[in-house]
C-alpha cells in the first residue's frame, strides 16, 4: 500500500511543481518522476531491510544477499535512468522485463508470510496478492505509459 500512496502522491506533487516551475502541465514527465520516488523508495528497502528481503527468494536460490543488494541498485538506476532523456525508452522497457522477472518472488513472499520488515513469517499472506497483483500490473503499465509510450514527449 505505501508504494501506491507514494507513486501517486509523488506524481500530483510533481504535476504541481512543474506546473510552477515551467509553467505548462507536464504528465509524462512527472509519471517518470513518480516512478523515479517509488523506485528509489523500493530500491533503498534492499539496504534497510535485507533479510527480509531474502527470504522472498526460494532455498534454491545461491546468494541471495547479492541477489537482493544488486536488485536494489538495478532499481536505483533505473530511478535515475527514467529522467534522463536518452535513456528513457530503453530504461522503460528494461524495467518492465524486471518488474516481471521479480514478480514470482512476491508471489513466493505472500505465500509464505514473509514479513520484510521484520524478517519474520509473520506477514500478510494470501489476502496481499488481491492487491499486489494489480499493484505490479499498474507498475508496469505505469512504466509502459510514461516510460515507452511518453518518452520525450515533455514540451
Amino acid at each position: 500500500m505505501l508504494l501506491l500512496i507514494v507513486l501517486i502522491a509523488s506524481f500530483f506533487l510533481s504535476i504541481v511543481t512543474l506546473k510552477i516551475i515551467k509553467k505548462d502541465w507536464q504528465f509524462p514527465l512527472a509519471g517518470r518522476i513518480a516512478m523515479s520516488v517509488t523506485l528509489l523508495l523500493t530500491g533503498v528497502g534492499h539496504f534497510i531491510f535485507p533479510e527480509g528481503m531474502v527470504l522472498m527468494l526460494p532455498d534454491f536460490i545461491p546468494f541471495k544477499m547479492a541477489i537482493i543488494y544488486v536488485t536494489g541498485v538495478i532499481e536505483m538506476a533505473a530511478s535515475i535512468g527514467l529522467l534522463i532523456p536518452r535513456l528513457q525508452k530503453l530504461t522503460a522497457w528494461l524495467l518492465i522485463i524486471f518488474l516481471i522477472s521479480i514478480f514470482p518472488a512476491n508471489i513466493y513472499a505472500v505465500i509464505h508470510h514473509v514479513n520484510l520488515q521484520t524478517a519474520t513469517y509473520d506477514g500478510s499472506g494470501l489476502d496481499y496478492l488481491w492487491f499486489r497483483i494489480p499493484l505490479q500490473l499498474l507498475l508496469i503499465g505505469w512504466v509502459y505509459y510514461f516510460g515507452v509510450r511518453k518518452a520525450n514527449t515533455d514540451p
